[in-house]
């Protein structure tokens, strides 16, 4: 017997159409220990169009009772990206995002500076990048979306479909939010003085200090900068809100600009790849032309020098910190990007014997390089200002998260030469950076709602992407109010965090051990002509889920305090968070329960025999039905 049998379901209609259902073993490659009763195979090409069939001996019934052999065809028709780098600048566009520009810089010298280098780099060599391979190897195999997929990998982890794509709504809830203020910024930078150069402003008040035009400023706990007070007081008007018990009324210059921002993101996703893969070519280069230009330019300024050393400068003693490799862990994880179901998306539009291998080595690597250079960028600007504060760049670096963006980097970049200029480049960055991430994670339930539901969708995908837009638009607009940055906090913290962790590891598992990791090699074998190598295997079949339950255990562990600027979330809300992430986590569990209560019904209590299978579970079916039961 092969060592990774599955359980093959077969409903056998012998001559007096009786049914009769039974279990046989089956070897990893599809051929049966005791039998061979004809199993469906996918039969993929490299053209859009692909096909299902049934094969196998004409008379190999039970009790060598004869059957007809079944063909069963199906249509795939199904769009390709236009050209190779429509895929790569799209994938490259969903991991390089906002986060790549703020979280890695601070993370890394929160956790060491260069000496964070070394469990980034580890953590990336055995977790993230195996899982991206593996996202887009299967995506690009079984050439369907998140929740299809789940029909020729292991039926009964369907509802992880499903949970990626309520993750994915909460995701453009709060994350579009963000853009619409870099949206904001772009069009408070048109002015011959930035409007948050000074303290001479409606929103200003009492506390306001510019120490970069006066000398010996005292500096203060009630202090506040012109860009904070921009920020704070003028963009969000959050001094108007008490927290997250009374947010306020909706902004309707915030609003304005979330309209803009769904309505470009509509036009380039209405048609599918056609019309992504053209716009990601602006919005995936753009940012890389601002970044060196930025870079360049913080790299004249007085005390550069002295941000670069601080960003870089290792503290070894750090590695032996348990915190270190959590947060390397999580950054890598987050940055990549599988378990969005956005890889799965994106490359089930490419040619079949496309080299996905060659794709998620170099995607990674670009990715990570942008994060390390992305430090330079922001830490040669944090010298400078330490530099003009006379302080350490310790006390300007304290500001993280979004912060960092809106607050930090506006005033140094309000107090350069040619200020204008480097704003308006600055805050397009941001919106492209922002865009190509919202592309993907809208593409990753457009593509596994469209598969799900064909029959449905299939020609009325402009008016789907119009319906997702305008839910995701109601959905965003609590975070438009005068408390929305709370609400996005939460977002963040809860409707994605440990939840799209957990759905990752569930991923690796039933991918490597229910699907099984010689069945998987043997899929990647049919589109590039060769296996991977042990090293791959070992990494998805158990040094990548280790990976994930690593992150998932640490934070359940050590939770971080939940807090923004002055404001401490309080306990109601934490528990607030907690329903919000388990209200995508639930449709795992539930589709199971649901599945399992039906295959009772079917075995009339012979369940407990479908859990002794060691590999996969896979129902295959001879007769008039063409899908997997469960």
């Amino acid at each position: 017997l092969d060592p990774q049998p599955s359980l093959i379901l077969n409903t056998h209609m012998n001559s007096q159409m009786n049914s009769k259902i039974f279990f046989k073993l089956t070897c990893s490659d599809g051929r049966l220990a005791f039998d061979s009763p004809p199993t469906m195979t996918r039969q993929d090409t490299a053209t859009p169009t692909g096909s299902l069939s049934a094969q196998g001996p004409s008379n190999t019934g039970y009790n060598n009772n004869p059957a007809p052999v079944p063909v069963i065809t199906q249509t795939n028709s199904r769009d390709k990206w236009s050209k190779k780098m429509d895929f790569l600048l799209s994938v490259i566009g969903f991991a390089v995002d906002l986060g790549n520009v703020w979280r890695f810089p601070y993370i890394c010298y929160q956790n060491g500076g260069g000496a964070f280098l070394i469990p980034y780099i580890v953590m990336a060599i055995f977790g993230g990048v195996p899982l991206f391979y593996m996202e887009l190897a299967l995506g690009q195999f079984h050439r369907t979306g998140a929740i299809s997929i789940w029909k020729h990998i292991c039926p009964i982890f369907k509802g992880i479909g499903y949970a990626i794509c309520v993750i994915a709504l909460y995701v453009s809830f709060y994350y579009n939010t963000i853009i619409a203020w870099a949206l904001f910024y772009f069009y408070s930078s048109f002015a011959s003085v930035l409007p948050w150069t000074n303290c001479d402003n409606a929103w200003n008040t009492e506390n306001c200090t510019n120490y970069f035009l006066k000398d010996n400023v005292t500096w203060n706990n009630y202090s506040r900068s012109p860009a904070e007070e921009f920020y704070t007081r003028n963009v969000l008007e959050i001094h108007k809100s008490d927290g997250l018990r009374n947010v306020g009324g909706v902004r309707w210059q915030l609003m304005l600009c979330l309209f803009l921002i769904f309505t470009i993101v509509y036009f380039s996703l209405w048609k599918g790849v056609k019309t992504s893969g053209k716009v990601v070519w602006v919005t995936a280069t753009l940012p890389y032309v601002v970044l060196f230009i930025l870079l360049i330019r913080g790299a004249t300024l007085p005390g550069a020098w002295k941000g670069v050393v601080f960003y870089l400068k290792p503290k070894w003693e750090k590695l032996f910190e348990t915190s270190v490799w959590v947060d390397a862990a999580a950054q890598i994880f987050f940055s990549l990007g599988p378990g969005f179901g956005v890889l799965l998306a994106l490359s089930s539009y490419n040619p079949f014997t496309n080299n996905c291998y060659r794709d998620a080595i170099v995607t990674s690597l670009v990715n990570c390089l942008t994060s390390f250079m992305s430090g330079f960028v922001i830490f040669t600007v944090l010298g400078y200002m330490a530099e003009k504060r006379n302080v350490n760049v310790e006390d300007v670096a304290r500001d993280k998260g979004p912060s960092l963006l809106f607050i930090t980097y506006p005033e140094a970049i309000a107090n350069m030469t040619g200020s204008t200029f480097f704003a308006i480049i600055f805050f397009v960055m941001m919106i492209t950076l922002g865009l190509d991430s919202t592309f993907g994670g809208l593409e990753a339930i457009i593509t596994a709602v469209m598969d799900e539901y064909p029959d449905y969708l299939a020609n009325r995908r402009e008016l789907f992407v119009l319906g997702l837009v305008v839910v995701c638009f109601l959905g965003s607009l609590s975070t438009l109010t005068n408390g929305g940055a709370y609400v996005v906090k939460l977002l963040e913290e809860f409707g994605v965090g440990s939840s799209i962790i957990a759905v990752g590891f569930l991923e690796a598992i039933a991918v490597s051990w229910f699907y099984g990791i010689t069945r998987f090699s043997n899929d990647i074998k049919s589109m590039l002509g060769y296996s991977p190598g042990l090293f791959w295997k070992v990494c998805w079949v158990a040094i990548s889920p280790a990976f994930l339950a690593y992150i998932i255990v640490s934070s359940l562990l050590k939770p971080p305090p939940l807090q923004l600027f002055d404001y401490k979330y309080p306990d109601w809300s934490i528990t607030v968070g907690y329903v919000i992430g388990a209200s995508s986590f639930m449709w795992i569990p539930i589709y199971m329960v649901y599945k399992l209560v039906g295959l009772t019904a079917v075995f009339r209590g012979r369940t407990t025999d479908f859990y002794l299978v060691s590999s996969g579970i896979r129902f295959r079916h001879r007769g008039p039905v063409s899908s997997p039961m469960l």
